[in-house]
């Protein structure tokens, strides 16, 4: 097989552990997995879309923070961005704002009347679901005359529970939570990147440091008034979650690659190097759930067409990093403080 990596040598090595060969030139036909759902944009039901004022009723707070931010922002620049419109133009897009492919990551789509029509940019319910199913259970503390303060800690485990099982993203699952970023911050469009010109996702993003700068709405964990970083124990494990997404995610969007070129190469080599921080993150802390992890992708072949074995193991690294998100206390994981970006380098 041709490597397509020129100056692959540093990669390959460590690739070398896993047994993967880095985009060979085999192409065959691959059955699209359509029914893999995670393997989607995460566009939320423009039909179930209340929009963030909903939300600010009772979270201003929060709603104050995301005005400063640029996921709100790009709501009104993004269209007039030259680098959007090159992009477009050479997707044969007519603009940001009236196409899927600019819409899935980039706005929050709801429907008005027969049409359906961008309302904010990456929103409240671009992060946590479309709200239509769940705010009346979110917002239910345990009836008529109950609040916040006099709930019970049964009825809002209830609570909360049901809620996700109506659509929304809690921040309680991490690995939900850290799905809606790697889902957008990792680019599964190959004709966007080989065609548009557009990046083939952030390329330093990582949980812990983007998660707790200027996008910070932490106010629900501390007394209702101050956006206090999260408690160490859960930055513990939220970096590791957040490396198992983007293994996760980065092995998807290698799922996508057809053809050597710059989509196939950047994806690929974005898995090899989570891979490679896992690796060195279990050496100083043994986690079984990245010991799973590891395993799985250890058969990968990060090849072009190659899309049914790195949807299978995508997969399995997410149910492991699930059970890791479920199961993992931050007090027992010490030992990823030396991973963890420090409060200058948050994002």
């Amino acid at each position: 097989m041709k490597r397509l990596l020129k100056n692959e040598n540093w990669i390959a090595l460590h690739c070398s552990k896993f047994g993967i060969v880095l985009f060979g030139g085999i192409f065959c036909a691959v059955l699209l997995l359509a029914e893999c759902a995670l393997a989607q944009p995460p566009q939320c039901d423009p039909d179930k879309v209340l929009t963030w004022e909903s939300c600010a009723k009772c979270h201003a707070n929060e709603v104050s923070v995301w005005k400063q931010t640029p996921h709100h922002q790009t709501f009104d620049e993004l269209s007039r961005d030259p680098r959007a419109s090159e992009i477009c133009q050479k997707m044969g897009l007519r603009s940001v704002k009236r196409s899927d492919v600019c819409i899935n990551c980039h706005f929050t789509l709801k429907t008005k009347g027969e049409k359906q029509k961008p309302v904010s940019g990456i929103s409240c319910e671009s992060c946590h679901g479309a709200a239509a199913d769940w705010i009346e259970e979110h917002n239910d503390y345990g009836g008529n005359a109950a609040t916040k303060e006099s709930e019970t800690e049964e009825h809002r485990d209830q609570r909360l529970a049901n809620s996700t099982a109506y659509g929304m993203r809690n921040t309680r699952d991490l690995y939900l939570i850290a799905s809606s970023c790697f889902h957008c911050h990792t680019v599964p469009n190959e004709e966007l990147v080989n065609v548009g010109g557009h990046k083939a996702g952030s390329d330093d993003f990582e949980l812990v440091r983007w998660s707790q700068g200027r996008v910070r709405h932490n106010f629900l964990r501390t007394d209702g008034q101050s956006n206090a970083i999260s408690p160490i124990e859960r930055l513990r494990v939220m970096y590791v979650v957040g490396m198992i997404a983007d293994l996760e995610f980065s092995t998807r969007a290698t799922a996508e690659a057809t053809e050597k070129s710059t989509y196939g190469l950047a994806v690929a080599s974005r898995a090899a190097r989570t891979a490679q921080k896992l690796m060195e993150l279990n050496k100083v802390v043994q986690i079984e759930e990245v010991d799973a992890v590891l395993n799985a992708f250890s058969s990968a072949s990060l090849s072009t067409n190659n899309q049914e074995q790195l949807l299978e193991i995508a997969d399995l690294i997410r149910q492991s990093g699930q059970e890791f998100a479920v199961n993992a206390d931050g007090e027992d994981l010490q030992a990823v403080d030396s991973f963890l970006p420090n409060e200058r380098e948050y994002k």
